[in-house]
């Protein structure tokens, strides 16, 4: 593991946190820890440096935690030790509008470049009202920050790491709130370019990048999402883009630009993979293949995973390849994501719609040419990893996506990796993988084919390589290297 650099108290923000909360029948409280590579990294930093972790309360349950600690500030014994976890109990009309209607249905809208530009988006009184709410969520993070900066006494300053697109204004509220303190944002999704970046209102836009700019250092996944960041900040703001030094200077403010290739801790991952919940789903998954090759996605069912043309490149390779009826099966595994918007359910009911055509159309007596899942589990998407001879990741648009990574690292079949070029990973895999066209229904079935029949050695050569090029950055190296620029920044 790569040393979190030393320093003072280090303070976290996310939506998520490290932990969650649910009620037993009994009507207690029980804590759970957060998975993910994000989590896990953060998580893994409290065991080098201090660590106040602020998140947001996100269930009834977590809200009455929040409410029965002091302050919000939960027992240690709640959250398994580790990071001290401030829970913000931050009214419900308040969230709802701030992570429903903007930062889900405008930000991430923008971000993925998902909009029906004929239709949508149309900004009006409702939005400048779900703005104010989005303002005043960043604003109770970048308070509860600065309270967690005072109380870590004397010595080195707290240093704050600020995750993702909910809370692009926190950076600076912060830092007008504490100045001095060293900040970094990450994102964790794609940025989008000037020209479409511009849907949004202009001084909403503005204020988004000059949120941003209020940190030290912000963090990209990969170049192209950096580029235009810093293009926005150029054409929006007029601010100054140095890109060789990477750096964006705005109000007398200096900020650097890095790329921080989030990837996969490797030997953690296969102990998971390893556990007997996992191998017996292994067990149910290959009796219902009964031997014949496998096609794997796993995602959620988000309008950006591209999930409805995955399906029909699949259709389209039985047509095509009639050969390939009876000796393959695709297991699709689309969790249901963001149940609460009406896109979102309306996506997931026309998956559900394509998969029942693909098994009207092909299915034959002993052979489920498709199967598809669309329940949350967790071992189960592991062992359709480690059993998959081709994996298919092929997002409209996507800031890294993990599964690209983890697929090869799992796999037991030396599986073939199907990806789309919008896709973060693509700068990292593209090279081992086979790249599509993620609008290109023919080309991927015309990918799918080829993975199929790839050769042994091909195969092996190439998942090596996916899999060295997955894990060269795992979770703490990439919380330790974003904290080394920032510390390089601000001359810490």
């Amino acid at each position: 593991m790569s040393h979190v650099p030393a320093g003072g108290q280090l303070l976290i923000a996310s939506n998520r946190g490290p932990v969650s909360f649910a009620r037993g029948a009994d009507g207690t409280l029980s804590a759970s820890r957060g998975g993910g590579g994000m989590v896990s990294g953060l998580s893994a930093a409290a065991d080098e440096v201090p660590m106040t972790w602020v998140c947001a309360a996100l269930s009834d349950a977590d809200r009455e935690a929040a409410r029965t600690s002091p302050g919000g500030v939960l027992d240690p014994d709640q959250t398994g030790g580790g990071a001290v976890v401030r829970m913000l109990d931050i009214p419900p009309d308040v969230f709802a509008s701030a992570y429903n209607d903007v930062a889900n249905s405008t930000l991430w809208f923008v971000h993925h470049m998902l909009y029906d530009t004929p239709n949508q988006p149309s900004f009006g009184p409702a939005f400048s009202r779900d703005w104010a709410a989005f303002r005043q969520y960043n604003e109770m993070f970048a308070t509860a920050l600065a309270g967690a900066a005072d109380n870590g006494g004397g010595g080195a300053p707290a240093r704050a790491v600020i995750q993702d697109y909910h809370l692009c204004l926190a950076p600076k509220m912060l830092a007008d709130r504490r100045p001095g303190t060293p900040i970094a944002h990450f994102s964790h999704t794609p940025w989008a370019p000037p020209e479409y970046y511009r849907l949004l209102p202009t001084e909403v836009g503005r204020e988004v990048l000059a949120g941003m700019l209020g940190a030290d250092h912000a963090g990209f996944l990969c170049q192209r999402w950096a580029d235009a960041f810093m293009d926005c900040c150029e054409a929006l703001l007029g601010a100054k883009v140095d890109r060789d030094a990477r750096q964006v200077s705005h109000g007398g403010h200096l900020t650097s630009i890095g790329v921080h290739p989030l990837g996969v801790d490797a030997a953690q991952l296969r102990a998971r993979a390893a556990e007997p919940d996992v191998a017996a789903k292994m067990t149910a998954l290959s009796e219902a293949a009964a031997g014949r090759k496998l096609i794997v996605r796993v995602d959620r069912t988000e309008l950006s995973k591209n999930i409805v043309r995955g399906l029909e490149a699949y259709r389209e390779l039985l047509h095509a390849h009639p050969e390939w009826r009876g000796k393959v099966v695709h297991l699709a595994f689309a969790y249901p994501s963001r149940t609460d918007l009406a896109e979102y359910r309306d996506y997931t009911a026309a998956v559900q719609r394509l998969a029942e055509q693909i098994d009207a159309e092909f299915a034959a007596p002993g052979w489920d040419p498709l199967i598809l899942e669309v329940v949350d589990d967790y071992p189960r998407s592991l062992a359709a990893c480690r059993l998959a001879d081709v994996l298919l990741v092929n997002p409209i648009r996507d800031g890294m996506n993990l599964v690209a990574k983890e697929g090869p690292i799992l796999s037991d079949r030396n599986c073939a990796v199907v990806l789309s070029t919008e896709a973060g990973a693509a700068a990292e895999l593209g090279g081992h993988a086979l790249m599509v066209n993620p609008f290109d229904v023919t080309q991927t079935m015309h990918a799918l084919d080829r993975a199929l029949t790839m050769s042994d050695a091909e195969r092996a050569s190439r998942c090596s390589a996916l899999a060295a090029a997955a894990s060269a950055l795992p979770p703490a190296r990439w919380l330790a290297e974003q904290l080394q620029a920032l510390d390089r920044t601000t001359g810490s």
